[in-house]
């Protein structure tokens, strides 16, 4: 028997892996894969430390999910050895759809599809291997399992996945404003009408919690730099997908070249299997194997992109709490025309615009608190919490960044 196994984690100390299935699921290629892209992308381009995986951050909320079944378990709450082994399964999985640099690539590697929706196909096909083993798990994280709590537990405005995140990388960006009180909260959580709620006497740690992590997007998640870092990325694999179609050869990996030559639908992805492996073969080392590579490429737009990115020469961003007018828009767009000397059909790779957003908390997707008198409340209804009110207003930033030379 391989259960038991234990590691050592850089935040918790040792964990345990406790069953033998959840050690095979670890050590199949599809998880292993998840040691090879970072938890935050281009994040470290402005926090060196932030070096860690999503393997990490798996295996971290794995073990956050053991200690808060136990702790339901000791308040009462019934859960079966098949239930607590599948929601292991389950929070271990939330990320297996990743695809290489995280969020950063999400939407242009492949257009319109959530990771969420991929690791669902990720989760079936292993539940295929593993002769239906992972069905319970499945249904949780589906939402389609009767004792819904499960699901909150592995997905919701308190769920486990945020509970390490948000310690993880604080842990790894040195941003000592964003530590939160997760073993508090867990300790707080209960099940009430089968749904999860937070004993009264935990409610400031929610409130530190939901500031903690408003703060942590500003702060790290949606940084200026890392934005304008994602912004170029993407600009560039959008020229690699243009060439690509025009049949350049890039020099990059099968995978790589196959999936930006074609575009997949969700349904595509869902119908073949061998299109689920290639990408899911895919990892952060794909695309700075072709960065390196596009230094010496002859397309001036890949070989510059590229050569920025190595060295660290970003776009220039501006952030500001105003809308930018169109005019603005075109009007630096003319500048950057002349300055860069570039065709008006290749601007759209050296600039970008947009906008960011960032809530506190959500009051469709509620935190509820469970009072002394048994009732169960909102925690924006409890007393003495206007913070958290006003963290229900979603803020929104605009942008834009360019290029501020080609050489």
């Amino acid at each position: 028997m391989k259960s038991h196994k234990i590691l050592n984690d850089p935040v918790y100390g040792f964990i345990t892996i406790p069953s033998e299935l959840i050690f095979n699921i670890i050590d199949h290629p599809f998880f292993q894969r998840l040691r090879r892209i970072k938890q935050l992308g281009l994040t470290d381009y402005v926090y060196p430390g932030a070096l860690h995986t999503r393997f990490h951050h798996a295996l971290g909320a794995m073990h956050l999910m053991s200690i808060t079944l136990d702790q339901l378990r000791n308040k009462g709450t019934e859960i079966s050895d098949e239930e607590y082994e599948s929601a292991l399964i389950a929070i271990l999985l939330h990320d297996i759809g990743h695809g290489p640099f995280s969020h950063a690539l999400e939407y242009s590697l492949l257009k319109g599809i959530p990771h969420e929706r991929l690791s669902i196909l990720a989760m079936e096909y292993l539940n295929q291997e593993f002769h239906g083993k992972l069905n319970l798990a499945l249904r949780i994280f589906k939402d389609q399992y009767p004792r819904k709590f499960f699901h909150q537990l592995v997905s919701s405005q308190l769920d486990i996945d945020r509970l390490d995140y948000l310690q993880r990388d604080c842990f790894f960006t040195g941003v000592s404003e964003g530590t939160i009180g997760a073993d508090r909260i867990i300790k707080m959580m209960a099940v009430k009408n089968d749904q999860v709620v937070i004993e009264e006497k935990g409610l400031y740690s929610i409130e530190n919690f939901l500031s903690a992590r408003r703060l942590m997007y500003w702060q790290v998640y949606l940084h200026k730099t890392t934005v304008s870092a994602e912004k170029m990325l993407i600009n560039l694999i959008q020229r690699a997908k243009d060439l690509s179609s025009d049949g350049v050869d890039l020099g990059i990996t099968a995978n790589f070249d196959f999936l930006l030559k074609n575009e997949h639908s969700l349904n595509d992805f869902a119908q073949d299997q061998n299109l689920l492996k290639k990408f899911l073969q895919l990892d952060d080392f794909d695309i700075w194997g072709a960065v390196k590579q596009w230094c010496e490429h002859e397309d001036y737009v890949l070989r510059g992109i590229s050569s920025m990115f190595l060295e660290r020469r970003l776009f220039k961003i501006k952030l500001t709490n105003e809308p930018i007018s169109e005019e603005e828009i075109e009007a630096l767009g003319e500048k950057l025309i002349q300055k860069l000397n570039v065709p008006a059909a290749d601007l759209r790779y050296f600039y970008s615009s947009g906008k960011v957003s960032n809530y506190g908390y959500l009051a469709k997707d509620r935190i509820n608190i469970l009072t002394k008198k048994g009732e169960v409340i909102d925690v924006a209804k409890a007393a003495d919490l206007p913070n958290i009110r006003i963290m229900s207003k979603i803020v929104e930033k605009y942008y834009v960044c360019y290029a501020k030379n080609l050489n």
